[in-house]
């Protein structure tokens, strides 16, 4: 990369560093970022980058494969339903285990790690702590009409963000792992989805932005189809293209949408498996997702002064 190209990146950048300083950004760390160690520390240094310029990142993590992995170890068969980890007691002790215990501890280390003469200020959090979240049993319906049951999965009824709000007054980056508490029996603990649970968590803290990394580069008019990326796109347009979609990018888009109708100014769909995604998305015209807004696509066009 030459001077010049170094210089203009930079120029281009300033214009959205003192757009967004002092703004809470969620990001929800997952896909490839998070097992390849090489994105994960990109991953990591592009967090520190966003506090360092005044920015107040979030991130909501979840854990998948690595909890499948760790089942398997223990010789705990994994089960899905309806896109749905069954979660029974057994396995429910693996995946506090593996996101609260090992994900989150090796994510708030090596923000820590790189975070340079201000160390020490990411702190890990799970949605127990503080009643943060509190979740209910969810179930799925089968094309026949019955209920499948998956055990202690949960879907989000409530979040308390306060011990969120008071890490960021103080300058640090909470880092959190998606269980909760069920609000109908104390005793229970829930697995919930991550994407979900950084949605709700965006609106509770009235964000700026929710930024969900995954595995592939945005929304595509036809996808797989590399050519056909959208780069912006409205909230009615979207909702007219979600039971299209590929399974996986439901959930996520759908927290995307309910995040931006309940006062989220944008959501953004990103590829974590690129190094310094997140700086490229938040800190470039252009963008490299896609972004989601209130507005129709027409409008976003013709509108390019928020990322």
């Amino acid at each position: 990369m030459t001077p010049e190209v170094k210089t203009q990146i930079l120029v281009e950048a300033l214009p959205w560093i003192q757009e967004f300083n002092g703004e809470i950004v969620v990001v929800k760390y997952g896909g490839n970022a998070m097992v390849d160690k090489s994105l994960s520390l990109s991953f990591a240094k592009d967090i520190a980058f966003l506090r360092s310029f005044g920015i107040k990142p979030v991130v909501v993590h979840g854990g998948g494969p690595q909890i499948s992995t760790m089942l398997a170890r223990f010789g705990i068969k994994s089960e899905f339903k309806g896109g749905f980890r069954v979660t029974t007691p057994e396995v429910m002790d693996v995946v506090r285990m593996v996101l609260t215990g090992k994900i989150s501890r090796e994510l708030v280390g090596m923000i820590n790690a790189v975070s340079g003469k201000k160390k020490a200020f990411a702190v890990g959090l799970s949605g127990e702590d503080a009643g943060l979240f509190s979740a209910r049993r969810k179930t799925v319906l089968k094309p026949s009409g019955a209920d499948v049951n998956l055990g202690l999965v949960g879907d989000i009824c409530s979040v308390d963000p306060s011990c969120v709000l008071n890490l960021l007054e103080t300058g640090r980056i909470p880092v959190i792992s998606s269980v909760a508490p069920n609000c109908e029996n104390c005793e229970e603990v829930l697995n919930v989805n991550a994407d979900v649970a950084a949605g709700e968590l965006a609106v509770a803290l009235c964000a700026r932005k929710l930024i969900i990394l995954t595995d592939v580069a945005g929304v595509y008019d036809n996808y797989p189809d590399s050519h056909t990326l959208i780069s912006r796109i409205g909230i009615a347009e979207l909702e007219e293209m979600l039971p299209k979609l590929e399974s996986g990018m439901i959930p996520k888009l759908t927290s995307c949408l309910n995040a931006v109708k309940d006062g989220v100014k944008a959501a953004h769909i990103i590829d974590g498996r690129q190094p310094h995604s997140l700086l490229l998305e938040i800190f470039t015209t252009s963008g490299i997702g896609t972004l989601i807004q209130a507005e129709s696509a027409y409008e976003l066009e013709c509108d390019a002064d928020e990322k």
